[in-house]
């Protein structure tokens, strides 16, 4: 049950029970975008359509990336500030505005108001602060929150769904006035901005198209969300925005100080197969009892942890050497392979793939913090960015304080999430992926774990930014205070925000732009050094239609892709060895370089219908021909 939002009456608005809404008259909302950060503006009139007064409660479901810093509300001839209320309840031990924490979502910003009269109106300021995800295609989106564009609930409709926590209108009544207007900032340039709603032609006020404006043309049709695609003329360039300090505060405090946001977003070159190994791989892996009850939930298919067992192997034999991996199991209590993880070779697979037989479904409950815990407590490798695979198929009674955990480790690794089975904790699932900048997946029904699992591996073999460096270069007497822990890595589709405080004074008379030009150079002032480093973009695996055969072949391949011509191979190529050795076009060619051939053209020919479970050990193997070719001259 969705948390109520809107302006609501009596009780208490953070338990998951329904309250009545008292009717939204209009919406004003001003927008500025900077960057992939939005300052949002609303004002909110209400009207008590009720015969006697009411309590009302404003209700705001905050965002993990957004935060309220400003409330007004004016009912009558009175006025209400969340700031003094803050104070008076600061002093008398109570709150009349609180941030309370829902079980299964966000935090929950609500005021209470007192005394709304039958046929007066409140009217109500909220400002807050977003940062804005960064879609696939390079755009900033923005999304305007449910509870300033509420839906409405059809003449006759008794029924619930997923939204049942929104405030409702009646069909029949004329529901409420919707106006939305942006401001757009880049120092690079806006080049244009997209909605699922009609807008106004977007209008530059800047002759460098740095500052456009843009509105709502029309009220947008009722049950739909209202976004902004903002895309940049150059997305890629480094920006900075400077805040100034506030007037009257004190300097040296933090909102006294001046304060600047760099925004990263780096342009990454496509990898090649084969040619990169770095990266530190963890298998995070639920090994509850509850992990034995079968995939389909009904009996009729293979257990949850026999699957999970499976897509290990296949994520284990798809790992480029010389990178580093651990695999940890947990359930009441938790245990590794390894203290730390360990590079990836022959003897480290091969030992890992015996323990992941051996894995039994036999740790209890479903605690999934003190391991997380454990693993960011484990310094990363220097050069291989960490990349955490979590999977796991049941709820927790603490999301939210796993969710905080990731996120606080969010500029130090990625983290992909599978839940497996129609228990699993959705908001888990999805909250941790999205803290850490990976994807979620769901394994439910007859759905196979196996190419879900290997398609969030290609994505993490994508080229990454690491060894992040930042220089401040600032007049003499201020120094830049990072707000938050400097990133460490920076994966492929991410931007990464970097906030910093501003302290001392300038002990120059000129006045230095914050970011401007060193002495003699034309570069910028504020200096990043981004060493990317190529993490190896191998296809992703598919298994065959007789999927034990091809976890058969797959547990015979070597840690650098190759296969070995014996009797084990040709049993599961289904040929005799002394056929697969009679077959060999030459002696030159050495006996395991055509083994690996054969195994590949037995994946294109036998599991051709499966392939995002093997593209990426095949491309390992592959390579490898390759190398061994160009070490015996053969060309091509």
């Amino acid at each position: 049950h969705p948390v109520c939002c809107g302006l609501i009456t009596h009780g208490a608005p953070w338990l998951m029970t329904r309250f009545p809404a008292v009717p939204l008259r209009s919406v004003s909302v001003t927008v500025l975008i900077r960057g992939f950060v939005a300052d949002v503006g609303c004002e909110l009139l209400y009207r008590n359509e009720e015969q006697g007064p009411v309590e009302a409660v404003f209700v705001f479901p905050v965002d993990p990336e957004a935060a309220v810093y400003a409330f007004e509300a004016r009912l009558g001839g009175t006025c209400i500030q969340a700031q003094e209320l803050y104070g008076d309840a600061l002093a008398g031990g109570q709150s009349s505005f609180l941030l309370q924490q829902e079980g299964t979502g966000g935090d929950v910003f609500s005021c209470s108001l007192g005394n709304l009269p039958p046929g007066e109106e409140a009217a109500l300021t909220l400002r807050y602060v977003c940062e804005l995800p960064l879609e696939p295609d390079g755009a900033a989106r923005y999304m305007l929150p449910a509870v300033l564009h509420p839906r409405y609930t059809p003449h006759g409709w008794d029924g619930e769904d997923v939204t049942q926590g929104v405030p409702r209108v009646p069909q029949g009544e004329l529901p409420y006035t919707l106006n939305l207007s942006a401001t757009l900032q880049s120092p690079h340039g806006i080049d244009r901005v997209l909605s699922n709603c009609s807008l106004t032609p977007l209008s530059y006020t800047a002759g460098n198209r740095t500052t456009a404006q843009v509105s709502l043309a029309e009220a947008p049709p009722w049950g739909r969300d209202v976004e902004l695609l903002v895309f940049y003329a150059e997305p890629h360039k480094p920006t900075a925005v400077l805040e100034a300090g506030l007037p009257g505060v004190e300097p040296g405090s933090l909102m006294g100080d001046p304060a600047v946001m760099v925004t990263l977003l780096p342009s990454l070159p496509e990898a090649v197969p084969g040619q990169s190994s770095a990266g530190e791989f963890i298998f995070l892996l639920d090994r509850s009892a509850s992990m034995e009850c079968p995939m389909d939930g009904q009996g009729r298919s293979t257990q949850r942890i026999d699957s999970a067992k499976e897509t290990l192997v296949l994520l284990l034999k798809s790992l480029p050497l010389g990178c580093y991996f651990n695999i940890y199991g947990f359930g009441s209590e938790f245990e590794s392979f390894y203290p730390r993880s360990v590079a990836y070779t022959q003897q480290t697979m091969a030992k890992s793939l015996q323990r992941v037989q051996q894995l039994q479904a036999d740790l209890g409950g479903t605690e999934i913090l003190a391991p997380l815990r454990a693993i960011y407590r484990i310094p990363c490798w220097d050069g291989h960015p960490r990349q955490l695979f979590v999977f796991t198929d049941g709820e927790v009674s603490n999301a939210q304080d796993v969710i905080a955990e990731v996120q606080r480790h969010q500029g130090a690794h990625r983290c992909f999430s599978f839940g497996i089975g129609e228990g699993a904790s959705k908001a888990l699932v999805k909250g941790i992926a999205r803290a850490a900048g990976g994807s979620a997946e769901f394994i439910t029904g007859q759905d196979r774990m196996q190419p879900k699992a290997l398609q969030s591996l290609k994505r993490a073999l994508q080229p990454a930014v690491t060894q992040i460096s930042l220089c401040w270069d600032l007049p003499p007497g201020m120094e830049a205070v990072l707000l938050g822990r400097s990133p460490e890595v920076i994966f492929p589709g991410q931007r990464c925000l970097i906030y910093a405080q501003l302290r001392g004074q300038p002990q120059v008379r000129e006045q230095p732009p914050l970011l401007g030009h060193p002495q003699g150079s034309g570069s910028p002032g504020q200096a990043m050094s981004l060493l990317c480093n190529h993490v190896p973009a191998h296809l992703s695996l598919e298994g065959a239609p007789e999927e034990y055969l091809l976890l058969r072949l797959v547990s015979l391949q070597n840690a650098d892709g190759s296969w070995d011509l014996d009797s084990r191979l040709a049993a599961a190529l289904g040929v005799s060895e002394t056929d697969a050795r009679g077959r060999m076009p030459s002696k030159d060619v050495p006996p395991n370089v055509w083994a690996t051939v054969l195994a590949v053209v037995w994946l294109h020919g036998r599991a051709a219908g499966q392939r995002n479970e093997w593209e990426l050990l095949e491309a390992k193997a592959v390579g490898w021909v390759r190398g061994q070719a160009g070490e015996m001259g053969v060309g091509g």
